[in-house]
């Protein structure tokens, strides 16, 4: 057994829980959990990009990180299940486009890269190009923006979400994250149709919900929105989801997630602190969910 502030324990209706272990996922990953018992895996690394994390280094040589990424990778390809997905999350800083891919290109050695998802976090819609039927009064800029100090990039508007499987066989339930259809002539034109709803298609817009206070709202230099976790894992099929797994769960988005949908969830970071938030949210999350259905989300875009 872990100290206290070793392992953390969310308890969630029917016997399920969600587990954090303060400890490398490395070894974490294959003391914790039976091989092939992790039916998603969702997670968003260290980019090396020399992000401030309390108890990690960011900034290795990129050949010693991209090792470090590999043996991450054949941890998860003990832990994940045959007909299992891996939703791993990476962004690139503007001068250096090619650190998501090769971070892809790793992992890809011991896993099929399904699909590709872009996760847009902010993005501007012409009136004119969006069409009179929207209504729109105005061009819109939404979500999350952080200007870039330069004259020869542009601002970094979205990141990669790499879904990977064993074999590039795993069938989605793409209607779970769908969309209404926009034209409704086309819900009888289109023979695959299946009432108002379509594929939502690889490009996800999530917009970070507004910080007004750092410390209290997102108190870590790198977190993704938990809406993210849940559309992968909701996109996996829930129904075929008992286990979901983040080995650098940091403050608990995707553990949020799991709380949210009610499936059992194994992370591992390798610092206590951020573990003790994460398992917070993850309870205030179970609570939400036992008092009953929740509100639509009403994260504030940031324009």
């Amino acid at each position: 057994m872990l100290p206290g502030d070793r392992h953390r324990r969310v308890p969630l209706p029917r016997g399920r829980a969600i587990d954090l272990f303060a400890e490398d996922c490395r070894t974490g990953l294959d003391r914790r959990l039976r091989p092939g018992s992790a039916d998603v895996v969702v997670t968003s690394p260290p980019y090396n990009r020399g992000v401030a994390y309390r108890s990690y280094a960011d900034d290795r040589p990129r050949a010693e990180y991209l090792a470090f990424v590999a043996s991450v990778r054949d941890a998860l390809a003990r832990a994940l299940a045959p007909d299992g997905s891996f939703f791993l999350n990476v962004g690139s800083a503007p001068k250096d486009p090619w650190l998501a891919w090769d971070v892809a290109r790793e992992v890809g050695r011991a896993f099929v890269l399904q699909n590709v998802i872009h996760w847009v976090k902010s993005i501007a819609i012409d009136r004119r190009a969006a069409g009179r039927a929207v209504g729109l009064s105005r061009d819109l800029a939404l979500g999350h923006y952080k200007p870039v100090v330069s004259d020869r990039y542009l601002h970094g508007a979205q990141e990669y979400v790499f879904h990977f499987t064993r074999r590039g066989d795993v069938p989605l339930d793409r209607l779970a994250i769908g969309v209404p259809y926009q034209d409704k002539t086309n819900v009888a034109r289109w023979r695959a149709a299946r009432g108002d709803r379509r594929c939502r298609g690889n490009t996800w817009f999530l917009p970070y919900p507004t910080i007004r206070v750092r410390d209290r709202d997102r108190p870590h230099p790198a977190t993704f929105p938990p809406e993210l976790p849940e559309w992968c894992i909701r996109l996996h099929g829930l129904a075929r989801t008992r286990l979901v797994v983040d080995p650098f769960v940091g403050i608990g988005s995707s553990a949020v997630a799991a709380a949210r949908l009610g499936v059992g969830f194994v992370g591992f970071d390798v610092d206590p602190e951020y573990l003790r938030v994460a398992a917070e949210r993850a309870a205030e999350e179970r609570a939400r969910r036992v008092a009953g259905p929740r509100r639509p989300s009403r994260s504030g875009a940031s324009l």
